[in-house]
């Protein structure tokens, strides 16, 4: 066995139910590893069918397509180095979250997930020991596996010499930092290498966000790949006589905060749209906030050339006409309740007319309080409440980075001088709203924090009585736990 290992990261973005198109993703990747000398190329959990395929999974012609495909690209990768990859596997009467690594031809090793993430639809499986690829014997403890210490612990004392762990981590706020301290643990209790290889790229709700790296024996990073990036990268291990070390490559500077949640917007935006076989979208142009962010997100998502903005009228013209229209009827319903819903269906149709998305803009705080909004396909600031919204218009407006393809510089409004409440009130919503949705808190919880109770009672009573529209509302990118 040779004293140097090289294997291939795919961090890439695959498409939910697209066999075929994730397939050649990871043909792409193998060339890739081929064509750089690597005895490995791995890719994320679940790389196969994309993450999340939700009813899918269960379906048995769906299943069978995964073992087609899983064996098709057995024979293509059968003549250069082992392709390892995340597929849903069926044994007997269980579903399981697999890792599979293709040699010589056939799927020649499987590792099956051994504890599901709560709400996970996979059986738990065995924990699996380590496999061997040209001599060197890698343990990959799946996704939730790594985040405790049972599944990595047992690999490294039946053999484990390095440990690859695939994952499909959506971006949340703090995810990042949580994952590297998990994987620290890892190294530190095993004393082994650790590569954390993760998925990239939106799909529905869920924004991968790469940042895939690598951590040596005692903790220290070897490697970092770009976040929301896609990558094809090559790391090499040498063997030492205190074992394998990974060797330094590059650490790609990883963005803010502020920076992260809006490129997790732009992202899932960019990938809904082109996942749904679409390059266009339409905004409705208002005068709020709400709508600037979104066409800017679109913008930056796409280019500016493949966002249109419409003005629709909502007050006086169209309100007027209504009036005369229904009292010429006789109608007993009021024109105001009509007024939104012929909005929605003139958007509606001019966005069909011309083949693009119709995004609606509706922030996470006025959707809780009850404030109306036009319906879409989609909604790119659907996780953010109004002072978030506030804080990255100003961002936005004195930034911009080379992945961004809208307007250099943003003119995004930053005060709603038509909004009766105060800064200092929408902050107070959106903390009690935090209590509420994020923390499961109740009223008592936010007096506890010194929050007045009328408008704590307030706040909770329009979160309930609003649950069944917000349930129906468009889907949007999440960047906190909680769903929007």
């Amino acid at each position: 066995m040779s004293d140097r290992f090289r294997l291939t990261l795919g961090q890439l973005n695959p498409t939910v139910g697209d066999l075929p198109g994730n397939a050649a993703l990871a043909r792409e990747a193998w060339q890739a590893g081929r064509d750089a000398g690597a005895q490995l190329v791995a890719l994320p959990e679940l790389f196969l069918t994309g993450h999340d395929a939700k009813a899918l999974l269960h379906n048995p012609a769906f299943q069978r397509d995964v073992v087609t495909h899983l064996e098709a690209l057995a024979a293509h990768c059968a003549d250069g180095p082992a392709l390892a990859l995340g597929a849903p596997w069926v044994e007997g009467a269980k579903l399981h979250n697999a890792y599979l690594i293709l040699q010589g031809g056939k799927i020649a090793q499987r590792v099956l997930q051994h504890s599901p993430a709560r709400h996970s639809r996979f059986d738990a499986g065995p924990i699996s020991g380590p496999y061997a690829v040209e001599g060197l014997r890698i343990g990959s403890p799946i996704g939730a596996d790594g985040w405790t210490g049972d599944v990595a612990e047992t690999q490294a004392e039946t053999g484990a010499e390095f440990l690859l762990i695939p994952n499909a981590v959506p971006h949340q706020r703090g995810a990042m930092d949580r994952r590297l301290n998990h994987m620290v643990a890892r190294v530190i209790e095993t004393e082994l290498p650790l590569i954390s290889l993760n998925m990239v790229g939106g799909q529905d709700e869920a924004v991968f966000d790469g940042a895939s790296f690598a951590l040596n024996p005692g903790g220290k990073l070897a490697l970092h790949l770009p976040a929301f990036d896609r990558a094809i990268a090559h790391v090499d291990l040498d063997r030492a006589p205190e074992g394998w070390q990974i060797v330094a490559g590059d650490l790609a500077p990883q963005p803010s905060a502020l920076e992260r949640d809006y490129r997790a917007l732009v992202v899932g935006l960019r990938d809904y749209v082109a996942k749904a076989g679409a390059s266009k979208v339409l905004v409705e142009q208002t005068e709020g906030r709400d709508a600037a962010l979104a066409a800017t997100i679109a913008g930056d998502a796409l280019g500016s050339e493949n966002v249109r903005q419409i003005a629709v009228p909502v007050g006086g013209d169209l309100q007027s006409t209504l009036h005369g229209r229904l009292a010429g009827l006789g109608a007993a319903v009021g024109a105001d309740s009509l007024a939104l819903p012929l909005r929605g269906l003139m958007l509606r149709a001019l966005a069909q007319d011309a083949g693009e998305l119709l995004l609606t803009a509706q922030n996470k705080s006025a959707a809780a309080m009850g404030q109306s909004a036009v319906p879409g396909d989609f909604n790119p600031i659907k996780d953010l409440y109004q002072t978030e919204v506030l804080a990255l218009c100003q961002w936005r407006n004195t930034t911009h980075l080379a992945w961004m393809r809208g307007p250099t510089s943003a003119a995004l409004p930053q005060r709603e001088h038509s909004q009766e409440d105060s800064a200092q009130e929408d902050s107070a919503v959106d903390d009690i709203l935090r209590i509420l949705q994020e923390r499961n808190g109740s009223v008592g919880d936010c007096l506890a924090e010194g929050f007045d109770q009328r408008t704590a009672q307030k706040v909770a009573e329009h979160l309930f009585n609003n649950q069944p529209r917000k349930n129906r509302s468009a889907p949007g990118p999440r960047v906190t736990a909680s769903r929007p």
